[in-house]
C-alpha cells in the first residue's frame, strides 16, 4: 500500500496517495507503534503528501514532529533525519518563513555534504532547495550560481531527462526570468515543457508548473495574448487536478489577473485578483507573501489612475522536495 501510495504520488495523483497513505500510517501506529522507524516514514510521506495538496499547516505539525522523533530514535545526523529537516524547511518556505527555512537548508546541505557526499542525489536536493529559498528572498545571483552548479551534476550523474534534472531546468530558467535574462528563459522553458509533456504526461502537476512558468515569460516578453491562452489553459487544469484552492491555483489565477490587466482588461482583473485576495486571506493568512501580493494589486487596482506602476506579477518557481 505505501508503494503505490508513493508511485500515485509521483505521477501527480496526490488524492488517491493521500487516502493510502493514511491508512498506512493509521495500521504501522497500531502494529508496529507510534515510534518504530517505519511509523516516522509514514508519517513524513503523509506530511508531503498534504504539501502537495497546498495543506501546508497540516503539514507542518506532523513534519516538527516527525523532525523531534528522528533526532531522538535515529539521531540528529542520520540521513533520514536530514530528509525530514528538508521537508520541514521547504514547509516553512510555503507558508512565506522564508528566513527559518534558509536557517535550516543551510543546515541540512552543509551535514549532507559531509555525510553523503557532494555528488549524492539528496545534496543536490538540498542545494536545489536553498537556492529556490535564495530566490524567493531575492537573492537571485546566488541562487543563479546555486542552480548552474546544480544542473550539471544532475544531468552528469541522473541523466539529461530525468524529471529531477528537469526540475533543476525550470528552477534555473526561473531564476534567468528573475534577473530579467527573458530571451534565456524562454529557451529554457520551451524544451522544459515539451519533455515534461512527453515523460510526465499533459496532466502531470509538473507539466502544469512548467506551462504557467512559460506563460510568465511570454508576459515579460510581452507576448500577452500568447501568455493568455497559456494561462488559461493551465489554470483550467490546475482547478480540476489540483484543486480550486489549492495554492498553486491561486498563483496560476493571480497571474491571468495580471494578464488582463496588461491587456487593458481592468475590470475582470481587478474582479479576478479581489477574488484571489479573499481566497488566500482564508488559506494562506493574512500575513502570508502571496495574500500581501494580492492585496497590494487590488489597491493599485482600484486607483483611479491607472499610470501608476503596478505591482510585480508573481512567478511559479518548483519546490523540490
Amino acid at each position: 500500500m505505501a508503494n503505490l501510495a508513493l508511485t500515485y504520488s509521483k505521477l501527480g495523483r496526490y488524492r488517491e496517495a493521500l487516502g493510502l497513505e493514511e491508512q498506512v500510517l493509521k495500521l504501522k501506529k497500531r502494529i508496529l507503534g507510534t515510534e518504530h522507524p517505519e511509523t516516522l516514514t509514514s508519517m513524513a510521506n503523509l506530511a508531503l503528501t498534504y504539501s502537495q495538496l497546498g495543506r501546508y499547516r497540516e503539514a507542518l505539525g506532523l513534519e516538527e514532529q516527525v523532525l523531534k522523533l528522528k533526532k531522538r530514535i535515529l539521531g540528529p545526523e542520520h540521513p533520514d533525519t536530514l530528509t525530514s529537516m528538508a521537508n520541514l524547511a521547504q514547509t516553512y518556505s510555503h507558508l512565506g518563513r522564508h528566513s527559518e527555512a534558509l536557517n535550516l537548508q543551510e543546515q541540512v546541505l552543509n551535514l549532507g555534504k559531509r555525510i553523503l557526499g557532494p555528488e549524492h542525489p539528496d545534496t543536490l536536493t538540498s542545494m536545489a532547495n536553498l537556492a529556490l529559498t535564495y530566490s524567493k528572498l531575492g537573492r537571485y545571483r546566488e541562487a543563479l550560481g546555486l542552480e548552474e552548479q546544480v544542473l550539471k551534476l544532475k544531468k552528469r550523474i541522473l541523466g539529461p531527462e530525468h524529471p529531477g534534472t528537469l526540475t533543476s531546468m525550470d528552477n534555473l530558467a526561473q531564476t534567468y526570468s528573475h534577473l530579467g535574462q527573458h530571451s534565456e528563459a524562454l529557451g529554457l522553458k520551451e524544451h522544459v515543457l515539451k519533455l515534461r509533456k512527453r515523460i510526465l504526461g499533459p496532466e502531470h502537476p509538473d507539466t502544469l508548473t512548467s506551462m504557467a512558468n512559460l506563460a510568465q515569460t511570454y508576459s515579460h516578453l510581452g507576448r500577452h495574448s500568447e501568455a493568455l491562452g497559456l494561462k488559461e489553459q493551465e489554470l483550467k487544469l490546475s482547478k480540476r487536478i489540483l484543486g480550486h484552492e489549492h495554492p498553486e491555483t491561486l498563483i496560476s489565477m493571480h497571474n491571468l489577473a495580471v494578464t488582463y490587466f496588461n491587456l487593458g482588461r481592468h475590470s475582470e482583473a481587478l474582479d479576478s485578483m479581489e477574488h484571489v485576495l479573499e481566497l488566500r486571506k482564508k488559506i494562506l493568512g493574512l500575513e502570508h507573501p502571496d495574500t500581501l501580493s494580492s492585496q497590494r494589486w487590488v489597491s493599485s487596482l482600484r486607483r483611479p489612475s491607472m499610470d501608476e506602476p503596478a505591482p510585480k506579477r508573481q512567478r511559479r518557481n518548483q519546490d523540490i522536495v
